[in-house]
């Protein structure tokens, strides 16, 4: 249930629509919004509470249901676009954002030189991974602590912000530390735990889709981020499974619309894991910016063939300027910028 108070309600009539919301057994969350606050009405049986409770109340403009699963993601609860401010770069305004960097850090000269060329190219987000959730134990696992530290070397370097994966709740004190982004990967969108620790904090966070996860589990993921307090949520699709074999995972670039429909929230999308093969990652990138995304995250690698992580989805260093060149076309022509 969504609570829409009067333009210039008062201090004294929200408090008392939050104090009746509590005399009823549910919580709340607040957008103060710019011009108008609305006031989300949380819990079980909301459904079974009549909008004349709060109709009644000073202040109170209109009451609605909202009648999707997923809540304080939604454009019902809020309108304008969410707009995440990291010091100087903004996600999800009219400049399209680039993340690139390797998948793993693998060494100092590695990251380094990932890190040379995206600031080069103008972009000022690294990525890169010091934890590794793999599929086989055997894999290699990440630096751990130590790549973070080579991460936080590199943003000390070129002024470059830092976007990097937390695995697990005890992960996330030392991650946070280093990390000016937080990514939740495909496999814990749905470790609850983990985005409730997230939403504590108060770190800009990429919540990347689960392979197997509709729109309104998604955006109910979020919701966990979003009721701790924490706004910056970034969503990342970055392909799903289907019958399909021939790429990775099935890019679903048609959720960038359909995103953009039912949620306030920023959208970003994941070529490389979805293509799972650098030869089809430029096309994904190519078409999650005619589709209206607000960024890409990309993985770069000086020497794919040598990586120990992901090599056969990375963009070598001349294929990545290529593709950086072919984006800002397209980006100017839904009038964008990247």
């Amino acid at each position: 249930m969504i609570i829409e108070m009067k333009k210039g309600a008062v201090t004294g009539e929200i408090e008392a629509v939050k104090k009746r919301i509590e005399e009823l057994g549910f919580s709340y969350y607040v957008n103060p919004g710019k011009d108008v606050a609305v006031i989300a009405v949380l819990g079980k049986n909301t459904g079974e509470c009549d909008t004349q409770v709060f109709e009644a109340l000073s202040g109170v403009e209109r009451v609605m249901r909202i009648e999707k699963p997923f809540k304080l993601s939604s454009r019902r609860f809020k309108e304008p676009n969410t707009i995440i401010t990291i010091g100087d770069v903004q996600i999800g305004g009219q400049e399209m954002v680039m993340m690139a960097g390797p998948c793993s850090v693998e060494s100092k000269d590695q990251l380094f030189s990932c890190a040379e060329l995206v600031k080069n190219l103008g972009y000022r987000v690294l990525r890169g991974g010091a934890f590794k959730p793999r599929t086989s134990p055997f894999g290699f696992q990440g630096m751990k602590e130590d790549g973070l530290k080579i991460l936080a070397e590199a943003r000390a370097k070129t002024g470059l912000l830092i976007v990097t994966e937390v695995m697990a709740v005890e992960d996330l004190p030392v991650t946070a530390e280093y990390a000016d982004i937080l990514q939740i990967g495909t496999r814990n969108m749905q470790n609850y735990p983990l985005l409730a620790a997230v939403g504590k904090t108060q770190k800009p966070v990429v919540l990347k889709r689960g392979f197997a996860a509709t729109m309104e589990e998604w955006l109910m993921a979020a919701d966990w981020i979003l009721n701790g307090g924490n706004p910056n949520v970034i969503l990342c699709e970055r392909g799903i499974r289907t019958f399909s074999n021939c790429t990775r995972f099935t890019l679903d670039v048609g959720i960038v619309s359909v995103i953009k429909h039912f949620s306030h929230l920023p959208i970003i999308i994941d070529p490389s894991h979805a293509a799972g093969h650098w030869q089809y990652v430029s096309s994904l990138a190519r078409a999650g910016i005619a589709a209206g995304a607000d960024g890409l995250i990309i993985e770069i690698h000086p020497n794919p063939q040598k990586a120990l992580s992901d090599g056969a989805q990375s963009l070598t260093f001349s294929d990545f300027t290529r593709l950086s060149g072919e984006l800002k076309g397209i980006a100017s022509a839904v009038d964008r910028s990247i």
